[in-house]
């Protein structure tokens, strides 16, 4: 029985059903006769109806004392649960064979040995076939406890073989975890602090990645060794800003799902990353037309059907798909268009799914349509989606992209003439600053220059964007001060207040000469 979860765990999953999936639990719940008035389906009918979570008034519809309330919410959570699962079984290979592997328990402690044997290896080979070895090593080790009773007369080595395949399995398994291990803790790290700052954070990720790779000849893997592997790849190079190794090993990663195109049923989400991790290398190596091949490649799959979306994977579609319609408006210094056609179109489609997405996703969105704001020069505008980012202060939460938001605050606010209280906001973002251990050469030219803008006379302005353009320059390829340019084209902007122009006709500008060069 579920029980003692939190009040509004019942009410969040009543709310994410669907019309089909409510009508469906309907049909499961009524199955019974009994079952036609129970109290537990008008709860649900109550909470159904609920816009918020309120106890009191649910105490007052539903047939329920406060005392019974705990209980009744257990069983009418486990109920829903068990009618999705139900629902979803033909849909899902994996409930599918968790389905088998309970029937062949059943048949073996009804004695029916043989049976029990014929579901278990059928549900070993569908296993097999997409590469499930967790599921494969239950199945073998269910076969082993039949076996070892000596009750099934089977050929004289199949303990043997059973224990060879179980020794195998149990190895695929190690290697498949311990890739997939080092891939999640990469990833923590990105989350904690965003990309590499200095030769010892080098050093300590080089020695963390390279004692934690496992010994592998690649010819060797499954599909689920090489797709984590290619994962933990493509952070570590990522961090580090190898964009051109970390393109490559995205690549690797969408080429193992085209080339084993079945394995998109079973991680549907993976799949998606992958295209999501391709476009994000291929927007900062700034390759604009390869970066419009994947990005139509991608759109094109989602739209095939080939593969069921659950309400995961339809997040997950709409946080990649919308985050790379915002970079094609970035490379192509599209600005205006993107504010006026994409970000209406994407807070529409954000705001029934919102509560869904988790904080980091959620920054990264605002903070790119805070940038989409200012190239296109509503810096009000800008500034209220750089606050939905500054204040998801949560420690261990992207301080780097804290850091560039409070940063891009400092500029925006500037450029809407709001600098009566600019001193104290540069003292403030100093401060952050330094408590995020992130006053980099590139921040504290950017804050020098910034706290001397109101001592600066009109006629000297030119000459002082001039001066820290050229001294910003000569950190764009440097190994840690780079990263900066990932989430503020400050040159360009330096650029756009040189010559007196808005910052995306700049940038455009760079786009269309770079687009020559390249036919």
């Amino acid at each position: 029985m579920i029980s003692n979860f939190r009040k509004d765990f019942l009410f969040d999953l009543i709310g994410s059903l669907s019309p089909s999936e409510k009508r469906s639990f309907k049909l499961y719940a009524k199955r019974l006769s009994s079952n036609q008035d129970a109290k537990f389906l008008m709860l649900f009918d109550v909470l159904d109806k609920m816009d918020e979570y309120d106890e009191a008034l649910l105490l007052k519809k539903a047939p329920v004392g406060k005392k019974q309330l705990s209980n009744m919410k257990g069983h009418l959570y486990q109920q829903v649960l068990t009618s999705l699962r139900l629902l979803y079984a033909d849909r899902n290979v994996e409930l599918q064979l968790n389905e088998q592997i309970d029937f062949g328990r059943i048949l073996f402690n009804k004695g029916l040995y043989m049976q029990s044997l014929k579901v278990l290896d059928k549900a070993k080979h569908v296993a097999g076939q997409y590469g499930l070895d967790t599921v494969m090593l239950r199945v073998v080790e269910m076969e082993k406890v039949i076996e070892s009773q000596h009750i099934t007369r089977s050929i004289r080595n199949r303990a043997e073989l059973l224990g060879q395949e179980s020794s195998e399995l149990s190895h695929r398994v190690d290697l498949k975890n311990r890739f997939s291990s080092l891939s999640l803790q990469l990833y923590g790290i990105y989350l904690k602090t965003g990309y590499i700052k200095d030769k010892e954070g080098r050093r300590k990720l080089e020695n963390f990645y390279q004692s934690n790779m496992p010994d592998y000849t690649l010819a060797d893997l499954g599909f689920y060794e090489k797709m984590y592997l290619f994962q933990a790849q493509v952070w570590y190079f990522h961090i580090i800003q190898d964009f051109p190794l970390c393109y490559r090993a995205a690549q690797h990663w969408v080429d193992l799902f085209q080339q084993s195109p079945h394995m998109i049923r079973v991680a549907t989400g993976n799949y998606l990353k992958a295209y999501h991790y391709l476009l994000d290398t291929l927007f900062y190596l700034g390759y604009y037309g390869r970066f419009s091949e994947v990005l139509d490649e991608f759109r094109a799959s989602l739209k095939q059907g080939d593969f069921v979306m659950d309400d995961n994977s339809r997040i997950l579609a709409f946080l990649y798909l919308y985050s790379n319609l915002l970079n094609i408006h970035f490379l192509k210094g599209e600005f205006s268009e993107g504010v006026k056609q994409l970000v209406p179109v994407l807070m529409k489609e954000m705001e029934p799914i919102k509560n869904k997405l988790d904080i980091h996703h959620l920054m990264v969105l605002h903070y790119k349509v805070a940038c989409l704001y200012f190239g296109h020069g509503d810096n009000e505008r800008a500034i209220f989606y750089l606050d939905q980012v500054i204040e998801n202060n949560q420690d261990g939460l992207r301080e780097d992209l804290q850091c560039f938001a409070h940063i891009l605050k400092l500029i925006a606010s500037y450029e809407a003439g709001l600098d009566e209280k600019l001193d104290g906001q540069i003292r403030n973002v100093y401060r952050f600053l330094i408590k995020m251990d992130d006053l980099h050469q590139v921040q504290k030219e950017m804050m020098r220059f910034v706290r001397k803008l109101s001592r600066i006379y009109d006629h000297e302005l030119k000459g002082a964007f001039i001066d820290l353009r050229e001294k910003l320059k000569i950190y764009e390829n440097h190994p840690f001060e780079k990263r900066a340019f990932l989430y503020l084209d400050i040159i360009s902007w330096l650029e756009s207040k040189i010559g007196n122009i808005p910052v995306q006709q700049v940038i455009r500008q760079k786009f269309l000469e770079k687009s020559r060069l390249e036919k």
